[in-house]
């Protein structure tokens, strides 16, 4: 099952099942009768399942007349996993963590599937990481790497853009994590039913249609469970929100010379059993100021 958040041409926000296939989606089946976001829907116990039992129902919009918001439009909590990746781990020389690394982004800095990213007026260095993002389903407090899929509600693709020169003023990832429109995410939940073993999927991340990127997510140093039990011994879960998982090798930083994302690009996370999250980029306007 796929679930969305999007923005109607009436300018009405609301959420929804997806129907066709992930290559070749068709419809929005609205749920917005009933749920006012899809935070609201998976924080009601018997959201999924409601949504389950509308997924033969006829359309309400066809695919092509929506805009896509990101998936979770208004989480409480976004949480960002660095150098999670063995691979990641080899081309920063840094030595594997013993402990997730943790940062924050803001609900703010999000755009969903189709939309442009911004490169901020500030920096020539900004950076693509394809990742796998995590979506919880239900209020977690220190929960067992064992209990921890029982909390999941679903997974989605995410680009976490990094403005890298920002990134490094200090020890503190934030600045260069926290830039407006920065953070893409989309296009769709995946329930975890459709997904039994995440671990065996494959993330690419394509650059003007060329492979920066891929792995299998069986790369990952500290996995789904471990990742949603670690977050859950030291803040409280609530359903909706997000665990952004970490990128593999490959980033811009690390190619010689640099491959910066710049205005005109277009970017591709595909994750397997997922889809493809796609959007292009442009610059902030060099005399912008509010």
């Amino acid at each position: 099952m796929k679930l969305i958040s999007y923005l109607e041409k009436s300018g009405r926000e609301s959420c929804g099942l997806v129907t066709g296939d992930a290559a070749k989606p068709t419809g929005i089946i609205d749920l917005g009768d009933r749920y006012t976001s899809l935070r609201a829907l998976l924080a009601d116990p018997s959201g999924l399942e409601y949504a389950r039992s509308r997924a033969n129902g006829q359309p309400s919009a066809a695919w092509g007349d929506v805009r896509l918001l990101p998936v979770i439009t208004d989480p409480s909590k976004i949480l960002c996993v660095g150098v999670n990746y063995a691979s990641h781990i080899k081309e920063t020389g840094r030595e594997t963590p013993t402990k997730p690394m943790i940062f924050n982004r803001f609900a703010e800095t999000q755009v969903g599937a189709n939309e442009d990213m911004l490169c901020p007026k500030v920096s020539e260095q900004f950076d693509y990481e394809g990742e796998l993002a995590v979506i919880i389903g239900k209020r977690s407090r220190y929960v067992t790497p064992e209990q921890a899929m029982h909390r999941v509600a679903g997974y989605s693709c995410y680009n976490d853009g990094s403005v890298r020169d920002w990134q490094r003023h200090s020890q503190q990832f934030a600045p260069g994590k926290n830039f407006p429109k920065t953070g893409a995410f989309g296009p769709w939940l995946v329930t975890t039913d459709e997904l039994p073993d995440i671990s065996a999927q494959t993330l690419k991340t394509r650059l003007n249609g060329e492979e920066v990127q891929n792995a299998t997510l069986d790369d990952l140093i500290f996995n789904v469970p471990e990742l949603v039990s670690y977050c859950s011994s030291f803040i409280t879960l609530e359903p909706g929100d997000v665990i952004i998982t970490g990128t593999t090798g490959g980033v811009g930083a690390f190619h010689k010379p640099p491959l910066w994302m710049k205005a005109g690009d277009k970017v591709e996370i595909e994750i397997s059993g997922i889809g493809i999250l796609r959007n292009g980029i442009v610059k902030e306007p060099a005399d912008f100021a509010i």
